[in-house]
C-alpha cells in the first residue's frame, strides 16, 4: 500500500477552515489532500522531511497548530489513536474556556437593555467590558479569517470577524461623536459585537458536542483495540506469562487469553477452547465456539473458556486496524452529492459580502431608514447567514449512517457507494459462497478404472490449491486422506479461473479437477459437479449438494419489492443454477459464465442502469470491479474483498445486504434533507436579516443553532429504524 503523511491539525471550526488549509497545501503542490476538520485528520502524500518541516510552517503561517509529530500511515493503517482523541478533547476545552470568559463579559451587557443600573448604561463601562470579548473574537475569528483571505478562500469566521468588529467601531465612533449628548444611546452597540461572538461561540461548543455523536463509530471501533497482551515465554521448559503492550507483540509470539479478556491481534489457536464474541467485528450477536487451529480476530472477547494463540497478524495488519482505516476513509470521502454544495460554498462568503453591501446601500439611500439601521441591518446579514451548513451537511450523514453500518457488520468504502448504491436498479448475485453457503457434500463419486479412495486422495491433493468454495468443501469431505494426498508432490499447479485446477504429479502425470467445461473432451455427460481427470481422461465424476444461505430468499423478495431486478450468474451448471433461482425467484439466470463473459453481461447490465455485483471468488473480482457497485462478503478471498465497494462482514447470512442497501438510502435521504435544511434557511434567513426583522446578536443565534439542527438530524441516523 501506498505511504501517506498524517498531521494532527487543531483550531479548525468548521468546513471552511478545512478547505482553507486543502487550498494552501494544494498550492504548495501536495497531492492526494484530504482535511477533515470533524477527526482533526490531515493526510497527504508522503513527503521528505524538510518538505514536511515547510507543510508545518505553512499549517502554522495560516492560524492552526500542528499538533502532533508526523506519522507515515499505511492506507489500511489504523484511523484513530488515543493521541488523536486527546487533541480533539484540548481542541474542545479551548473553545469551551474561550466561551465562558466570553459569557461572562456578555451578559452585563445584555443586562442594561433590562436592568435600570447606571453603571451597565455607562458608555465606558460597556467598552471596558465588551474589550475582553472582541480580544477573544479578534483571537479566534480574526485569525481564522486572515489565514483564509490570504489563501483566496473566504469562511464564515470572514463574516463573524467583519460583523462584530462593525459593530465595535460604530460603538466607537458614537461614543466620540454623541458622548455626553442623549443621542449616544442611539449608537451604542457594544453588546451586539460581543452577544456576536459569544452566540457563535456557543454555536461551536454545541456544535462539537454533537459532532462526537456522528464520529463515535471510529471511537467505539478504536476502544476495542486491546491494550494489553499476555506473552507467553519459556523458562527451563516452563510456561511464565508476562504482561506487555498489544502494540509490542509481534508476529510467531505465543500469547495466553482467559475469560473477559480480548484477543489482542489476529492469530491462530494452539489449544485451548472459548466462547467467542464477535459482534462488533461480524455483526453477528451470538458467540462463537472456537478451538485449535481456528482463527480469531483482535478486539474479539472471550465469553468463556482459555486459549493459547500463535500471533499472525499484528499493528496494522489485524482486521480490526483495517476495517478502522476503512471506516476513517468512506467517512472522509465525498460522493458527487456533494459537489453542488462545495461549488455554493466557494462563493457564498463573497456573496454573502455583497448582499450585505447592497443592504446598508439600499437602506441608507433609497429607503433612507438611517445609519443606525442601515448599519445594523448590514452587519445582521453578516452574521445569520451559514456557510458552514452546507459544508457539514455531508460529511456528518456520511459519519453517522457509515458508522452505524460499520456497527451492523457492513463495511461501506466511501461516501460515492452510498450514493451509488442507494441508486442501484440491478442486483447480479455469484452462487457459490454467495446465495449458497458453499458448504457441499459429496452426494456421490462415480469412478473409471480407480477406487473411489483414490479420487478422494487425487481431489484432496488438487483442491487443497485453489480458494474457490467447492475446493474448500471437498477438503473437508476428505479431510481423512489428506495424510495419503501428502505423499504426492504436485508441481506445475495453476488455476483455471472458472473452469478448474491442474497440476503435475511426481510421477509426471497430469492431474485435473474442474467443472464440465473443462472435461468436455472427455464426456458428454454435463450433470456433475466436478470432474477428475488423469492425463486428460475421465477417472471420476462426482456430485455435490449445497444448501442455499440463511436470508437469501427473503432478501431477494425484499429487493424484488423494491424494484430491483435480481439476477444469477454463475459458472455452474444450467440445471444447478436453475433450480436455485427457481426456489429464491430470482428474475433472470446465466449460468456455465466464464470470468471474461461475466465481465461482458456486467458491462451490458450496467449501460441500462446501475448495476451492483455480489460475489465472493477469485474468479468475480473482474466483475466485481466493472460493476457500479462491488459487494464482497469477509469470508471470500482478499482480491475479491479489493475489488468490492462494500463488505458484508456477517457473511452467513444474506440480510445484512438488504441491511446495507437501506443504510445507503437512508444516508443519503438524510445528505438531501441537510443540503436542503443549508439551502432554505439561508434563501429565508438573509432576506429576513436584511429587511431588519431580526437584531445581528439574535441573527448571530440563529446561525449558531441552525448547524444544530442539521447535525441533530444526521444524528438520527444512529437511532432510526432502518431494515
Amino acid at each position: 500500500m501506498s505511504e501517506k503523511t498524517l498531521l494532527h491539525v487543531e483550531g479548525m471550526t468548521c468546513t471552511n477552515c478545512a478547505n482553507t488549509i486543502t487550498r494552501t497545501l494544494q498550492k504548495e503542490g501536495l497531492k492526494d489532500v484530504n482535511v477533515n476538520y470533524l477527526t482533526t485528520e490531515v493526510t497527504f502524500e508522503e513527503i521528505a522531511p524538510e518538505a514536511l518541516e515547510r507543510i508545518r510552517k505553512k499549517i502554522t503561517g495560516i492560524g492552526y497548530k500542528v499538533a502532533d509529530e508526523k506519522r507515515s500511515i499505511h492506507s489500511d493503517a489504523p484511523a484513530h489513536s488515543t493521541q488523536e482523541s486527546h487533541h480533539n478533547h484540548s481542541h474542545t476545552d479551548a473553545v469551551n474556556k474561550k466561551f465562558l470568559w466570553s459569557a461572562i463579559f456578555t451578559v452585563p451587557l445584555l443586562l442594561h437593555m433590562v436592568l435600570p443600573f447606571a453603571i451597565l448604561h455607562n458608555p465606558f463601562f460597556q467598552l471596558v467590558i465588551s474589550l475582553p470579548v472582541m480580544a477573544i473574537g479578534i483571537s479566534f475569528f480574526g485569525k481564522s479569517a486572515w489565514a483564509s483571505l490570504k489563501v483566496g478562500a473566504m469562511n464564515m469566521d470572514v463574516l463573524i470577524f467583519i460583523g462584530s468588529v462593525s459593530a465595535f467601531i460604530y460603538s466607537l465612533a458614537g461614543m466620540w461623536m454623541y458622548y455626553g449628548t442623549p443621542l449616544i444611546h442611539d449608537y451604542l452597540f457594544f453588546e451586539t459585537a460581543a452577544s456576536i461572538i459569544t452566540f457563535v461561540l456557543l454555536g461551536n461548543v454545541l456544535e462539537q458536542r454533537s459532532v462526537k455523536q456522528t464520529t463515535s463509530a471510529i471511537h467505539e471501533l478504536s476502544k476495542l483495540q486491546p491494550e494489553k497482551a499476555k506473552l507467553i515465554i519459556f523458562d527451563n521448559g516452563k510456561e511464565i506469562f508476562r504482561e506487555i503492550k498489544s502494540e509490542e507483540v509481534k508476529k510467531g509470539d505465543m500469547l495466553f487469553v482467559s475469560t473477559g479478556e480480548k484477543i489482542p491481534v489476529d492469530g491462530v489457536i494452539i489449544s485451548g477452547n472459548a466462547l467467542l464474541n464477535e459482534s462488533m467485528i461480524t455483526g453477528e450477536s451470538l458467540p462463537v465456539s472456537k478451538s485449535s487451529e481456528e482463527k480469531v480476530v483482535a478486539g474479539t472477547l472471550v465469553e468463556d473458556g482459555t486459549l493459547k494463540m500463535k500471533a499472525e497478524a499484528v499493528g496494522s495488519e489485524t482486521t480490526l486496524a483495517k476495517i478502522i482505516r476503512m471506516v476513517s476513509d468512506a467517512q472522509n470521502s465525498k460522493p458527487d452529492i456533494q459537489r453542488l454544495g462545495d461549488k455554493v460554498s466557494n462563493i457564498f462568503v463573497p456573496a454573502v459580502l455583497l448582499i450585505s453591501a447592497a443592504t446598508f446601500l439600499i437602506t441608507y439611500f433609497i429607503i433612507d431608514a438611517g445609519i443606525r439601521a442601515s448599519v445594523m441591518r448590514s452587519i445582521a446579514v453578516l452574521v445569520i447567514s451559514c456557510p458552514c451548513a452546507m459544508g457539514l451537511a455531508t460529511p456528518t450523514a456520511l459519519m453517522a449512517g457509515i458508522g452505524r453500518a460499520a456497527r451492523n457488520g457492513i463495511l461501506i468504502k466511501g461516501g460515492s457507494t452510498v450514493e451509488q448504491f442507494s441508486k442501484i436498479k440491478t442486483i447480479v448475485f455469484d452462487k457459490t459462497g454467495t446465495l449458497t453457503t458453499g458448504n457441499f457434500k459429496i452426494k456421490k463419486i462415480e469412478t473409471f478404472g480407480i477406487t473411489e479412495n483414490e479420487a478422494r486422495i487425487s481431489l484432496y491433493a488438487l483442491e487443497q490449491h485453489s480458494s474457490h468454495p467447492i475446493a474448500k468443501s471437498i477438503i473437508r469431505a476428505c479431510e481423512n486422506f489428506s495424510s495419503r494426498a501428502a505423499e504426492i508432490s504436485l508441481t506445475e499447479i495453476t488455476e483455471d479461473k472458472g473452469k478448474g485446477i491442474n497440476a503435475t504429479d511426481n510421477y509426471g502425470n497430469l492431474l485435473s479437477a474442474g467443472s464440465f467445461i473443462f472435461a468436455k473432451h472427455a464426456t458428454t455427460d454435463d450433470t456433475h459437479s466436478v470432474y477428475l481427470l488423469k492425463n486428460n481422461k475421465l477417472i471420476a465424476t462426482i456430485d455435490l449438494e449445497d444448501e442455499i444461505k440463511q436470508g437469501a430468499k427473503e432478501t431477494i423478495a425484499l429487493l424484488k419489492s423494491n424494484g430491483i431486478r435480481t439476477v444469477m450468474l454463475s459458472g455452474d451448471r444450467k440445471s444447478v443454477c436453475e433450480n436455485i433461482a427457481r426456489k429464491l425467484e430470482i428474475d433472470e439466470v446465466f449460468s456455465e459464465q466464464l470470468p471474461e463473459q461475466k465481465l461482458v453481461l456486467i458491462e451490458k447490465f450496467s449501460k441500462k442502469n446501475l448495476t451492483a455485483m455480489v460475489g465472493d471468488g477469485i474468479n468475480d473480482a473482474p466483475a466485481l470491479a466493472k460493476s457500479d457497485v462491488g459487494i464482497s462478503l469477509s469470508d471470500a478471498s482478499s482480491v475479491a474483498i479489493q475489488s468490492a465497494q462494500i463488505i458484508l462482514l456477517k457473511s452467513n447470512d444474506l440480510h445484512s445486504l438488504w441491511l446495507s442497501l437501506q443504510f445507503s438510502r437512508h444516508t443519503l435521504l438524510t445528505i438531501r434533507q441537510n443540503l436542503f435544511w443549508a439551502f432554505a434557511y439561508n434563501v429565508v434567513a438573509i432576506p429576513v436579516a436584511a429587511a431588519g426583522f431580526l437584531s445581528p446578536a439574535l441573527g448571530a443565534l440563529s446561525m449558531a443553532f441552525s448547524d444544530l439542527v442539521l447535525i441533530s438530524n444526521s444524528v438520527r441516523l444512529r437511532f432510526k429504524k432502518i431494515g
